[in-house]
């Protein structure tokens, strides 16, 4: 089942720019809610959404999320998008393919942008593609099979990564700093306006303190406070 977990305007303290939160994969909304109700105090209109992250592909993810953002902004006003780890690519692939026109700022958030090589471990592992799904073979560091579907960074993005961990197991694998599934260097994009490295691990990596100021930072100044 789609769910979705709205925040009302009505309870918000004014009524700001939509901010739609995607979490990553195997999660729901429930794993991004202490972001959602941070951001949500300052007064943005908070759309927190659930998808089926381990059913589907990126591509076909993206018609299902698009068509529940488009019935969740009625108003004529901006959307800016933050995404968690998977929920962070869909992001990218949303905007490449709809293109909004009221699009705001994108924060993504201990993200695979260049895949990564725990996935690259685990992908033939049968466990791994009954759990993970057809998305999650998608995560590998080999992205020739799914660059035509981000497209390039047009727009105001800002980039969190992690380099603490709870999983030595997965750092043994990954080379250099990382949060115990990304490396920090594989979160980087062209054309991102900035990018900073936080101490969470990428489990707990939405209900961090510092990932929450950081999000908000970004949302309201275009840049993290460095």
């Amino acid at each position: 089942m789609f769910l979705s977990n709205i925040v009302k305007a009505s309870e918000l303290k004014n009524d700001g720019d939509y901010v739609v939160i995607l979490h990553g994969i195997t999660r729901s909304n429930k794993h991004m809610r202490k972001l959602a109700t941070y951001l949500q105090k300052d007064g943005f209109d908070v759309i927190n959404l659930s998808y089926p992250s381990t059913a589907h592909t990126i591509e076909d993810l993206t018609e299902i999320i698009n068509k529940e953002i488009s019935q969740r902004t009625p108003e004529n006003k901006r959307i800016h998008f933050v995404g968690y780890s998977m929920g962070g690519l869909m992001v990218r692939a949303l905007i490449h393919k709809y293109n909004y026109k009221n699009l705001g700022k994108v924060v993504q958030l201990a993200t695979p942008n260049q895949g990564s090589e725990v996935a690259d471990f685990v992908k033939n592992f049968w466990p791994y593609k009954k759990i993970f799904g057809p998305a999650g073979q998608q995560l590998i560091t080999d992205q020739s099979a799914v660059k035509h579907i981000f497209g390039e960074v047009n727009y105001e993005l800002g980039i969190i990564a992690g380099n603490a961990t709870i999983d030595p197991i997965s750092s043994a694998i990954i080379p250099g700093e990382n949060d115990g599934k990304v490396a920090v260097e594989r979160t980087k994009l062209a054309g991102m306006k900035d990018h900073i490295v936080v101490s969470a691990s990428h489990t707990f990596f939405p209900s961090n303190k510092e990932v929450q100021k950081q999000t908000l930072y970004f949302l309201k100044n275009g840049n993290f406070k460095h």
